[in-house]
């Protein structure tokens, strides 16, 4: 609270200058009560204030009070007062986390059954399913830090990987979390937006607390211990956010509420970033206001209900009242706020915030078609995001190379450009390398088995090909069977041995 009065301030502040005029007007508009009763001599004073007509103070609030009253809060409003900043929606939405796992063997111990790792992996896993739209990476560290997977919103990269994770993938035991808070850092240095480390463990070696005291990234710990028991070691950290592990969904709705608070606090230090213009909170209270205009005796009245009857009927919304208060737009905005990204997109107009909505609510080819009516770079930009989570890399590729030449040197369209680029030549030199026939329908070259009839003669069938259909790349990858944990604990020990070099 202290930081938001600390950031206060008007966009606009030239608008206030109109409080002055309507200070005057209400000062000269404003019945002035009579003093009739003091000019009557010859009786009582209180029987002469209760027989004047109009008696002094007998009526308190008058029409002009409440127009005065909602003109200074629209004033107020169209001053646009503010006290944080709104974020870039080309990137998050929400703040990017790194997710450092301790995997050791004191993980496996089993006072959490299964296991306080199989746990922490399920603590996890709903915390990525809590911050769906939301940037989020992935640590493993014992004696030493490995990237297991970067900054994605796809949580079903994060899933396989997480799930193998375990102390023999590791190449050397130990502590290294100050190793691992130096990674999660380089990390977030290489996104565009503020963003926290989680440490989930259930120890923390002392010789580590000096990288945590003097890192600037928020840092947050959910420890795995029974019975909400803290790690001593971090109890004398006065600036350590720590959650204790509880058996429902608590730990995670603070933790998710602690994350979000210290990104709108990192924003407001982001000179990039516009304010965000909070003077709509105002227009409730002037519209509340302006219904007392109701009463008995009020002009405007009779003016509201003229225009309600004359007005021109039009096809209903879908938000019924809110068509009176609110634009489509706006609607789509609250309804964007509220993360009901699908119903956003029903709402929209613009069609550039029809397509991120869309583009939010994984409508990927819909959102993509509205992109590529636009000219502008960032639509080009969007659009090369929609095509890419459809798995569309060449035409991915083909529109952030369209939003570099509408705006060139753009490092955020040139990395995305990159990235599918590496993908689709991923894909293809895979699959390539890795042909085994399935593409033409044939299993293997040839079937030989032992016919019966020819006592034991070898017979050689040739497997048809009529018919037979071509597999496209996503699903000719979905064929491999990998074990994960192979694959981790080979890809571990080559960085291992490439740091150690």
């Amino acid at each position: 609270m202290s930081g938001a009065l600390a950031d206060f301030h008007f966009l606009r502040a030239s608008w206030l200058l109109f409080l002055i005029p309507i200070a005057v007007l209400w000062w000269m508009m404003r019945p002035k009560p009579n003093s009739h009763s003091q000019s009557i001599t010859g009786i009582a004073p209180h029987l002469a204030a209760a027989l004047t007509l109009g008696a002094e103070n007998k009526k308190r609030v008058y029409p002009i009070d409440v127009a005065m009253i909602a003109a200074i809060l629209v004033t107020l409003a169209a001053a646009g007062p503010t006290w944080s900043r709104a974020p870039n929606p080309l990137v998050a939405d929400t703040a990017p986390l790194v997710i450092a796992l301790k995997v050791t063997d004191s993980m496996e111990d089993p006072d959490l059954p299964p296991s306080r790792l199989d746990r922490a992996k399920f603590k996890v896993t709903d915390l990525i399913k809590a911050r769906v739209g939301a940037q989020t990476a992935l640590i493993a560290y014992a004696g030493t830090p490995h990237s297991v997977a970067p900054l994605t919103e796809d949580a079903n990269i994060l899933r396989p990987l997480l799930e193998g994770l375990a102390p023999a993938v590791m190449p050397k035991q130990g502590d290294a979390a100050a190793d691992a808070l130096t990674l999660a850092e380089t990390i977030l240095n290489d996104s565009n937006t503020p963003g926290a480390v989680l440490f989930v463990l259930d120890d923390l070696d002392p010789s580590q607390l000096a990288a945590f005291e003097n890192t600037t990234v928020p840092v947050f710990f959910l420890t795995m211990l029974p019975n909400g028991q803290n790690i001593a070691q971090l109890n004398d950290r006065r600036t350590a956010t720590i959650v204790p592990f509880s058996n429902d969904e608590r730990d995670i709705n603070r933790l998710e509420r602690k994350i979000q608070s210290a990104y709108t606090a990192a924003l407001d230090d982001d000179d990039r970033l516009d304010w965000q213009d909070r003077g709509w909170l105002l227009a409730w209270p002037a519209a509340f206001l302006s219904l007392l205009w109701f009463r008995r005796g009020w002009v405007i009245r009779l003016v509201m209900l003229a225009i309600f009857f004359t007005a021109p009927s039009g096809p209903a919304k879908a938000d019924g009242w809110r068509d009176w208060f609110l634009t489509p737009d706006q609607q789509g905005q609250i309804a964007m706020n509220q993360k009901r990204y699908a119903r956003a997109a029903e709402l929209y107009e613009d069609p550039y915030h029809k397509g991120y909505a869309q583009l939010k609510a994984g409508q990927y080819p819909e959102a993509a078609a509205v992109f590529a009516e636009l000219d502008t770079p960032e639509a080009a930009f969007s659009e090369g995001m929609a095509r890419i989570r459809n798995r569309e890399y060449r035409p991915a590729i083909a529109a952030f190379e369209t939003a570099l030449e509408r705006q060139p040197d753009w490092p955020e369209a040139q990395h995305n450009l990159d990235v599918s680029k590496a993908i689709l030549e991923f894909v293809e030199t895979t699959r390539e390398q890795s042909d085994t026939g399935e593409e033409t329908g044939i299993g293997a070259d040839d079937t030989v088995f032992d016919n019966e009839a020819g006592r034991g003669e070898d017979t050689t069938i040739q497997a048809p090909t009529e018919g037979a259909q071509a597999m496209s790349a996503d699903q000719w990858i979905s064929t491999i069977d990998t074990d994960m944990q192979d694959f981790l604990r080979n890809r571990f020990l080559l960085e291992n041995q490439d740091q150690e070099q």
